[in-house]
């Protein structure tokens, strides 16, 4: 789990869970969620979300990636993260792949 996330999230208190998130998973208020990716760990949307409301933001500097859900109540939960990212021909293929 990327450290910061789950730091910043443990500082958040129960009140930045949503609801619907499974024990152990990271969620926050999704503006919260952006920000912390853009500047904690430099990612940027790869393509546009799927039609589950899933995003993968990477960082082709550090090769960090992170796969988001975002959630009806305005929270987003991470999903999947990882590192190594290699960006492909068609990321919102990808993203459709992995959905499946």
């Amino acid at each position: 789990m990327k450290p910061l996330i789950a730091s910043f999230a443990l500082l958040l208190g129960t009140a930045g869970f949503a609801p619907a998130a499974t024990a152990g998973q990271v969620c926050m208020d999704a503006d919260e969620m952006k920000a912390a990716l853009i500047d904690w760990y430099g990612e940027r949307p790869v393509a546009e979300p799927s039609e589950n409301n899933e995003l993968i933001w990477a960082s082709k500097e550090t090769g960090s990636w992170t796969m988001i859900k975002t959630l009806a109540d305005g929270n987003a939960c991470v999903i999947a993260q990882g590192d190594d990212w290699l960006a492909g021909p068609d990321a919102t293929q990808m993203l459709a792949q992995l959905g499946n």
